[in-house]
């Protein structure tokens, strides 16, 4: 029930064009101490809402687009010259210590997430 993580899985979802062939799987659990089936039936109930609650948060993420535009911004180095080598891996360890050699320490940024 960690709204955080249903966001995540159900933006992966979404991005990944649904949940077809397979579905979508959830354990929920009741406490020990918990022996009535309505509390199974009210766990369940919990999951679902939170994995309701994490598909809005998850449109609302990429209709907004910031953590698209966040990701793309922090790895843009691997979209030209050697990080794009890198990338497609083309780059030999001779390249890579010839570069490291030429060029200042990388700065470093914050993930910001």
């Amino acid at each position: 029930m960690d709204i955080r993580n249903t966001t995540m899985i159900m933006k992966t979802v979404i991005e990944q064009g649904g949940l077809q062939p397979g579905g979508l799987n959830f354990n929920a659990k009741v406490r020990r101490e918990s022996t009535d089936l309505e509390d199974l039936f009210i766990a369940h109930i919990g999951a679902m809402d939170a994995f309701a609650c994490g598909l809005r948060n998850a449109v609302r993420i990429i209709e907004e687009g910031v953590m698209t535009s966040m990701v793309k911004e922090r790895y843009m180095s691997f979209s030209h010259g050697i990080g794009q080598k890198v990338e497609d891996g083309s780059a030999s360890l001779e390249e890579l210590e010839d570069f490291v050699k030429q060029n200042e320490q990388p700065k470093v940024t914050s993930g910001e997430i």
